[in-house]
């Protein structure tokens, strides 16, 4: 006799929101459903498996030991639910309507421009959603599966992912030429620690501080490495800057390389990474392949 599913697919959706939410009524103004229809539907989840998955402790609902890993299966469940229903949607239309590219902010960006400009011709009208990540935010983007294609640091790579090698960027420590750090030489370590950092914010949503030079004391963080280097040239802090971002500002003397008896660089290798590769459109593809050929071009 054929197995039949003592749950179904929606209930598993509103334990999720009411989790991600933080309760019942969060979930509720976020599903647009009543507050009660979400309460019956999570009991009656609860009923049907004969597992108790949430419990209510003052006004936040809190899962249970069983509940965490029911709903850590249950968000592989929807998720390939939600892949197979792309799949079908994309070899329905042929070429999707929107492609969603998250690129690392170290990225030379001339080789993903040369990409858009020779896709652009090819693109059907598709449009492009280009979304800066920065460290943990783009392992982030890779597991929820939010983009198409991630320009990401290979060493942030989640595993089960694979990347596609692209370039490497070499990162310098860099400092304004009024900065007391222009002017010496053979720094070491324990002494650049103690001037101001500037550092980029992590675009992940639970940030994990923890990549790169970050053992200044004093730390300022801002959006991006152009905020960092406005502030930079006002004599204020050190910052690690991608070399090709600031070859330029130094060869005009306004800004200084920081000569360091040791370490005095740092490389990140940058991949590329398709997260829903079995349900990637034929525009993804394209724009893939133009990605790749720019850099063997270079």
């Amino acid at each position: 006799m054929p197995y039949r599913p003592r749950s179904t697919l929606e209930q598993w959706r509103i334990l999720q929101a009411v989790v991600d939410a933080g309760g019942y009524a969060q979930a509720a103004e976020r599903l647009n459903k009543s507050q009660s229809s979400l309460n019956h539907a999570v009991a009656k989840l609860q009923s049907q498996l004969g597992v108790e998955l949430l419990e209510v402790r003052g006004r936040k609902a809190h899962l249970t030991a069983a509940g965490e890993v029911m709903l850590r299966r249950s968000r592989l469940l929807t998720q390939q639910v939600e892949d197979l229903e792309l799949l079908a949607s994309n070899i329905d239309q042929g070429w999707e309507p929107e492609i969603r590219v998250a690129v690392e902010l170290a990225y030379p960006r001339h080789f993903l421009n040369q990409a858009l400009a020779a896709f652009y011709p090819l693109s059907r009208g598709s449009r492009i959603q280009l979304i800066d990540s920065v460290i943990t935010g783009s392992a982030e983007i890779i597991q929820q599966k939010s983009a198409d294609l991630v320009l990401a640091a290979s060493a942030i790579i989640p595993k089960g992912y694979l990347g596609e090698p692209l370039c490497v960027v070499r990162f310098i420590p860099v400092t304004g030429s009024d900065n007391t750090l222009a002017g010496k030489d053979n720094i070491d370590q324990n002494e650049l620690s103690q001037h101001l950092q500037l550092v980029i914010r992590d675009t992940a949503k639970k940030p994990q501080e923890n990549a790169g030079w970050l053992r200044a004391e004093q730390r300022w963080t801002v959006d991006n490495f152009f905020e960092a280097i406005d502030i930079l040239q006002m004599g204020l802090g050190f910052c690690w800057i991608p070399d090709f971002m600031v070859a330029d500002i130094i060869a005009t003397g306004a800004l200084v390389q920081i000569d360091l008896n040791q370490n005095s660089e740092r490389v990140a290798a940058i991949s590329l990474v398709t997260p829903k590769e079995e349900t990637l459109g034929p525009g993804s593809k394209q724009l893939r392949q133009l990605i790749l050929a720019a850099h063997q071009k270079n």
